[in-house]
């Protein structure tokens, strides 16, 4: 045997020594303990695949339901390379959102993280000063002071103008529909975005940001992640303009949180003009989509569901009804009696949980249920499976208002987890509940709707709405 040979034998064989070793550890991760029952699928890929194929039903997503059949509330699994922990256990899930820089941190899929930029992804995780600084920024601007002295009166003056023009159009799909009202008016609040002074329907083109982002990064021509990347360096020019025109013209001031951050910028170093383009692009993001999305499910339940529309509709009647002016403007008493509005709210955000999964990452071994979650695994709790719970609620792919009635505070925080939960639950809740219940106000009282295409609601494993749900609005006559 010539000495190629035997280099060739020797190399092949360490190959074949170090694959083996490799495939080895993937299928046994090292762990102190005992890990969580699951499988780490495919060398590279995991699981990714089975978990990103849609979910043709709003119920929890496939790839969950059957693995909590299969092993129970807490498995492992690998996606995009990652080992991950998913969680439906609402008490393990409660504890956990609450251990915020003590067992976890903050984690950002390489999707995500990759739209948004690692600084800012890096400095959203990690820096606990800036979190609450954009908090209380945030709360300041979207919060429940401002939705009381000023937000409240534009919402439904905007609600009824987009109303008013849905009104003479043949059809509308609802969710592209709403994406494009709830965009403008938190891009107005955030940097004053004017879209007739822009000439394009931003919101309408980015109303399945969430899905693209969802998926394999890949940017690639026809993939839903490529398509993100090319939607959101339109949104993020628009945005660098308007920061350039506020800039260079401070007449232009309006108070705003773009003039709030540029004014910070001139004493936090932690800022640049990218980290804070792409914050608000992020923060506009979150709003637009989660309000369009239960909007959207909302919309097409209560078409559905004639005796709720009837229930909400005699409900904001007799606030009209009560009042000394009958053309005077929503009040935030009025926003407050709105007894069963909320009770709709509430089912539509149960029903719509918009985020796939709430990511955190394991700072420390973390122990549950005899189970060990080591250091650096990610963490994915997956509010579906705690809010489409049958265990939980009955019935729980029923569109039932009433069950609302009487929940307790302690069960509906540790089992309504629309809005997250711990320190990063989000600021902006209080405001993504006004502007739908504004929106059913003028709604039901002033117009009247009916379907024309429907739509299977799906998870992908972000909500999706396949073709699309149409309808046409008419005003109501007399």
């Amino acid at each position: 045997m010539d000495l190629w040979s035997i280099c060739w034998i020797s190399i092949t064989s360490l190959s074949v020594i170090a694959s083996t070793h490799w495939i080895y550890k993937w299928y046994n991760p090292k762990c102190n303990g005992k890990l969580p029952p699951g499988s780490m699928g495919l060398p590279l890929i995991g699981e990714t695949i089975q978990f990103i194929i849609p979910s043709r039903s709003l119920d929890i997503p496939h790839f969950v339901k059957k693995r909590i059949q299969k092993y129970g509330p807490l498995f492992r699994t690998n996606l995009m390379g990652k080992p991950v922990i998913i969680s439906s256990n609402a008490d393990f899930n409660h504890y956990l959102l609450q251990q915020e820089g003590k067992l976890v941190e903050r984690w950002f899929m390489d999707s995500f993280s990759k739209l948004l930029k690692h600084d800012a992804t890096k400095l959203i995780s990690n820096q606990d000063n800036l979190h609450k600084y954009l908090r209380n920024l945030v709360l300041s601007h979207f919060g429940l002071e401002r939705l009381k002295d000023k937000l409240i009166p534009e919402l439904e003056a905007g609600i009824r103008k987009r109303l008013q023009i849905w009104s003479t159009l043949p059809t509308i799909d609802t969710k592209n529909a709403c994406a494009a009202m709830v965009f403008d008016f938190s891009a107005k609040i955030l940097f004053g975005y004017d879209p007739e002074k822009s000439g394009e329907n931003l919101g309408e083109s980015l109303s399945n940001f969430l899905q693209g982002f969802m998926s394999i990064p890949l940017n690639i021509p026809g993939t839903a992640f490529h398509n993100c990347i090319k939607t959101q360096k339109r949104a993020i020019e628009i945005i660098t303009n308007l920061v350039k025109e506020r800039r260079d013209n401070p007449q232009l001031r309006r108070g705003d949180f773009l003039d709030q951050i540029l004014e910070d910028m001139k004493k936090d170093s932690f800022w640049t003009d990218e980290i804070a383009i792409h914050v608000m692009f992020w923060l506009n993001l979150a709003s637009f989509e989660t309000i369009s999305s239960t909007l959207g499910v909302a919309i097409q339940f209560l078409t559905d569901n004639p005796l709720v529309v009837e229930k909400m509709r005699d409900e904001h009647e007799a606030i009209i009804k009560n009042r000394e002016n009958k053309d005077s403007g929503l009040t935030w008493k009025e926003y407050k009696s709105m007894t069963y509005t909320h009770q709709v709210v509430n089912e539509a955000n149960r029903m719509a949980s918009v985020a796939p999964g709430l990511l955190r990452k394991a700072i420390t071994d973390i122990q549950v249920d005899g189970y060990t979650i080591p250091k650096d695994w990610i963490i994915m709790v997956v509010p579906a499976s705690i809010m489409l719970d049958s265990n939980t609620y009955k019935d729980p792919l029923k569109f039932d208002p009433s069950r609302w009635n009487n929940v307790g505070s302690v069960s509906m925080g540790k089992n309504f987890v629309a809005f997250g939960g711990g320190s990063r639950a989000c600021a902006g809740a209080e405001f993504s509940k006004v502007l739908i219940a504004i929106f059913f106000h003028v709604f039901v009282t002033d117009y009247r709707w009916t379907k024309i295409q429907g739509a299977n609601m799906s998870r992908t494993p972000a909500l999706g709405f396949g073709n699309g749900y149409r309808i046409k609005v008419t005003e109501k006559q007399g």
